[in-house]
């Protein structure tokens, strides 16, 4: 096996085990929210607001995924529907007071997990690693939209269901 073989079973292996430590956290936090809902709270919060519509294509998801998912989120007293107020027909997704909270827990919960795990590293490093994630992501970005044809997705991507 070459080098470059043995790093991508490495890089493989690693994210596979960074996505299975990002789900059982994410259980941890919140055991009925499913990391796929957290993403998507998270989303709608940084929007400020969206539709189902927006999210299913930048996640690059079929409709009733996430409808699925936001029924969840309102069962939970997390997500909430409003009339955007330039057309009444369409809802609006909004965090409720509680996913409010619970996101900014989580955040924070977050936050210090990777400070504290990544403490030792330089300032170069973690520039480098921010850097080398951001255009591994793009690049799987570009790639599913070539084969679904989408090219809604311009955010940071979610770590958690990136392949």
């Amino acid at each position: 096996m070459n080098g470059t073989n043995e790093a991508i079973d490495t890089i493989e292996r690693e994210l596979t085990a960074f996505a299975r430590r990002a789900r059982a956290a994410a259980a941890r936090l919140h055991p009925d929210l499913p990391l796929v809902s957290y993403t998507l709270l998270a989303h709608i919060n940084d929007q400020r607001g969206c539709r189902a519509t927006d999210l299913a294509a930048h996640y690059l998801l079929d409709k009733s995924t996430v409808s699925r998912q936001i029924g969840s989120l309102e069962k939970l007293g997390l997500v909430e529907r409003r009339p955007d107020p330039d057309d009444h027909r369409v809802q609006v997704l909004h965090p409720t007071r509680a996913g409010a909270e619970l996101l900014s827990a989580t955040h924070a919960s977050r936050h210090t997990a990777f400070q504290e795990r990544l403490a030792d590293w330089s300032e170069e490093d973690l520039t480098r690693f921010a850097a080398y994630l951001l255009r591994y992501n793009q690049a799987g970005r570009a790639d599913q939209a070539n084969r679904t044809g989408h090219t809604g997705h311009t955010g940071p991507a979610d770590p958690a269901t990136a392949a």
